[in-house]
C-alpha cells in the first residue's frame, strides 16, 4: 500500500500549485521542502521583488508630485528609508507565507520538511525516512547563475536572491547590474528610481531585454532607463573584477572600447540554473540534459520514468510562476487519467515590472517576418490615451501583429499598469481571435485599455484618435 497518491518534491509555485490541485480533486498528497513553502518566487524572487518596485513607484510620485499640483517645502525632498522599505516587503510575504501554510493545511496536505531524493523504486527519501506514492512530481526550482570573475559572494557581488533581501541601513551609492534581462531590468529600474548610480552591462548588442519582446517596445523601456539616468552598454564584454578599497573595479569592453567603472556592488543577473545535481534524478532513471534540465513530454509533464513527472524551474520551459502553475495542472490531469490540455509555450503571457511595465504574448513582428508570415502590424501610443495623462504617465504603445487578413499572432505592450492589460491581449492571441473582433468590443472611457481597441480597429483600415 502506497502512503500517498502524489508526492511532491519541492515547495515552489509548481509544488504548492501540485499540491493543492491534487488535494481539491481528491488525492492524497505530501508536499516534501527543505526550507519555506513558496519556494524562490515567494521568498526572493516574484514577489519582493515586485514588493521593492512598487515601493519605487511610490517615490517616484512623490518626487513628482509637483505636476499634480502638490508643493512641497522648499528644499524637501522623499528621503528612502531602507530599513522601511525592506520591513514592508518581508511584511508582505510573511502574510503570503502565512495564508499558503494555511491552505495547505486547510486542503490535508500533508508538508514534510526536509532534503527530498528519489529512489531507485520511484519512492522519495527524506532524512532517512522513504515515503512512496502512485506518482511523484519534481519541481526542485533554479537557482542564480554566475560566471567565472564574477562569482557570487553574497555581499559585494549578490545575485536576486540577496538583492530581494537586503538587511543593509542603505542602498548601495554605486551599482553594477550585469545582464539585461528580465531580472537585470527590474532592479536596474528600482536602484535607479531610489537615487543608485546604475549601469546595466549586457552582452548581447540590444542592452535591455535583448531576448523576449518585440524590439520596438524593448526600447521604448531602454530610453525610458537612460533618461532617469541608467547607463546602459551593450554588447560588454565584462572583465574579471577587481577588489578595491573603496569597492569593486569593473572592467568591461563593447564596440566604443574598453572601460572601467568602480562601484560598490554589483548584481549578477545573467539567468538562473535548473536545481537538479541532488534528487536522485539518475538512481530513478529519470533523465536529465547536459544543461540540468529533466526531459519531460510537455503534453503530459512525464519524464522517462513511469509514473514520475516534473514541472517548473527544473524543465525547459519558460521560467515563470505562472507557467509552473499552469504545468501542475497539466501533470495532476494526467495522473488522475484526465484529458490535459498542455501548455502552449510559444503564447504564454510575459511581464517586467520595470518602470514602464512591459508585457507581452506570442509572436513579435521580428519572428513572425522570420517564419514566413504574411503579416499586417499596428501600433497606438500612450501619448495620446487621456487615463494616461491623467496619471501622469503617458510613456509607451501597443503593437499587435497579425497575420494579414487573418488572426492576432502577437501583442506587445510598454507603458503603464501593462502587467493588468495583458490579460486582455493574452486571450485574443490564444483564442486566435480577429483584430476587428477585439476592436468591436467597447473599451471604458477614460482607460487605458482604449489603446487596445484603438489599435484593433486600425487593422480594418478606419480608426477613431490614431
Amino acid at each position: 500500500m502506497t502512503d500517498y497518491d502524489v508526492i511532491v518534491l519541492g515547495g515552489g509555485p509548481g509544488g504548492y500549485a501540485a499540491a493543492l490541485y491534487g488535494a481539491s480533486a481528491g488525492l492524497r498528497m505530501a508536499l516534501v521542502e527543505e526550507n519555506k513553502v513558496g519556494g524562490t518566487c515567494l521568498h526572493r524572487g516574484c514577489i519582493p521583488a515586485k514588493a521593492l518596485l512598487q515601493a519605487a513607484e511610490v517615490y517616484r510620485t512623490i518626487d513628482h508630485a509637483g505636476s499634480f499640483g502638490f508643493r512641497l517645502p522648499e528644499g524637501a525632498t522623499a528621503e528612502t528609508d531602507w530599513p522601511a522599505v525592506n520591513a514592508r516587503k518581508s511584511g508582505i510575504v510573511k502574510q503570503l507565507h502565512g495564508g499558503l501554510s494555511g491552505l495547505l493545511r486547510r486542503r490535508k496536505v500533508t508538508v514534510i520538511e526536509g532534503h527530498g531524493r528519489l529512489t531507485a523504486d520511484g519512492a522519495v527519501e527524506v532524512a532517512g525516512q522513504t515515503a512512496s506514492a502512485r506518482a511523484v512530481i519534481v519541481c526542485t526550482g533554479s537557482a542564480p547563475r554566475s560566471i567565472p570573475g564574477l562569482d557570487l559572494d553574497g555581499d559585494r557581488v549578490i545575485s536576486s536572491d540577496e538583492a530581494t533581501n537586503s538587511a543593509g541601513a542603505s542602498l548601495p551609492e554605486r551599482i553594477a547590474v550585469v545582464g539585461g534581462g528580465v531580472i537585470g531590468s527590474e532592479f536596474a529600474s528600482v536602484y535607479t528610481d531610489l537615487g543608485t548610480q546604475t549601469t546595466l552591462l549586457e552582452a548581447l548588442p540590444d542592452g535591455v531585454l535583448p531576448i523576449g519582446p518585440d524590439r520596438d517596445v524593448a526600447n521604448v523601456l531602454a530610453k525610458a532607463l537612460s533618461r532617469r539616468g541608467t547607463k546602459i552598454h551593450g554588447g560588454a564584454r565584462v572583465s574579471p573584477l577587481e577588489r578595491t578599497n573603496s569597492g569593486l573595479l569593473v572592467s568591461f569592453e563593447t564596440a566604443k572600447g574598453a572601460e572601467k567603472i568602480e562601484v560598490d556592488q554589483v548584481l549578477v543577473a545573467i539567468g538562473r540554473r535548473p536545481v537538479t545535481e541532488d534528487i536522485g534524478a539518475e538512481a530513478a532513471g529519470v533523465a536529465v540534459s547536459d544543461r540540468g534540465f529533466i526531459d519531460v513530454n510537455p503534453a503530459t509533464m512525464a519524464t522517462s520514468r513511469e509514473n514520475i513527472y516534473a514541472i517548473g524551474d527544473c524543465v525547459a520551459t519558460p521560467g515563470l510562476a505562472h507557467v509552473a502553475y499552469a504545468e501542475a495542472i497539466v501533470a495532476i490531469h494526467t495522473i488522475l487519467g484526465e484529458r490535459a490540455v498542455p501548455v502552449d509555450y510559444d503564447r504564454v503571457p510575459w511581464v517586467v515590472y520595470t518602470h514602464p511595465e512591459v508585457a507581452w504574448s506570442g509572436l513579435t513582428e521580428a519572428e513572425a517576418r522570420a517564419a514566413g508570415r504574411d503579416i499586417e502590424v499596428h501600433k497606438h501610443m500612450f501619448a495620446g490615451n487621456g487615463r494616461a495623462m491623467i496619471i501622469g504617465d503617458t510613456d509607451g504603445m501597443v503593437k499587435v501583429v497579425a497575420e494579414k487578413g487573418g488572426p492576432i499572432l502577437g501583442v506587445h505592450l510598454v507603458g503603464p499598469w501593462a502587467s493588468e492589460l495583458l490579460a486582455e491581449t493574452y486571450l485574443a492571441v490564444n483564442w486566435e481571435a480577429l483584430p476587428s473582433e477585439v476592436g468591436a468590443f467597447i473599451h471604458p472611457h477614460p482607460s487605458l485599455s482604449e489603446a487596445i481597441g484603438e489599435t484593433m480597429i486600425t487593422f480594418t483600415g478606419r480608426s477613431l484618435h490614431g
